[in-house]
């Protein structure tokens, strides 16, 4: 081959090659700049989405802190100023008197009610003699003169007497017939009895009586052996 063709031939090639090295470098500033065209455009959407958050955050801290400051407000209500805080330490004290007053009335009554009691059961003890010999002059009236008007007259006032004391609250304490206790007989001596059993009241010595729920005095009785 002659040499001006074999050089031309090279030419050839080699501008060919100049023009596909060009083409691809063009291609790739071509991608590179799409590249960084998409970059930006994430870049761009991610500050957008950044800003969005950030608004979102701030709006949230503007409800907490409108949130904040209602509660402080509603704190702010509540707290209770200096009157306040007197009426009700007042009219706590006040409930306090009422009900150690009321305490007291209870008191005060329950006791005037045992002191009363304890007074009526001493009048009570006083006047058991007087009926005692109501009894015993009554019993010695012979048959022949229980019809003395004088007679009648003391049986009557002797009846009066037990009537009043009844409704006092004064009664006699049942025994003859009735087993041994303690806390209403007083045993004084002890007999033989067949028809009643042992340990029961054959006899009644002494009356005794009652004044509501106590004994004012024992009976004085005899008990089965």
């Amino acid at each position: 081959m002659p040499e001006d063709i074999k050089k031309e031939t090279i030419d050839n090639e080699t501008a060919e090659n100049k023009a596909e090295e060009i083409e691809i470098e063009g291609a790739d500033e071509e991608s590179t700049q799409a590249a960084e065209e998409a970059k930006d455009t994430d870049v761009n959407e991610t500050e957008s989405d950044d800003d969005a958050l950030a608004d979102a955050d701030a709006k949230a801290d503007d409800k907490s802190d409108e949130k904040s400051d209602e509660k402080k407000g509603l704190f702010k209500k509540k707290k209770k100023d200096k009157k306040d805080e007197q009426i009700e330490e007042l009219n706590d004290r006040l409930k306090r008197q009422m009900a150690e007053f009321e305490n007291f009335r209870k008191r005060s009554e329950k006791e005037k009610s045992q002191m009363f009691d304890m007074g009526a059961k001493t009048i009570v003890e006083k006047i058991l003699p007087v009926i005692d010999n109501f009894e015993r002059g009554l019993a010695a009236v012979p048959d022949d003169k229980k019809d003395d008007p004088f007679i009648t007259g003391m049986d009557k006032v002797y009846k009066q007497m037990l009537t009043e004391l009844d409704a006092a609250g004064v009664k006699p304490i049942e025994c003859v017939g009735q087993e041994f206790d303690p806390d209403f007989h007083n045993a004084v001596m002890q007999v033989e009895n067949d028809e009643l059993e042992s340990g029961t009241v054959a006899q009644e010595l002494q009356k005794g009586y009652m004044y509501k729920d106590s004994v004012v005095r024992h009976s004085m009785v005899s008990v089965v052996q």
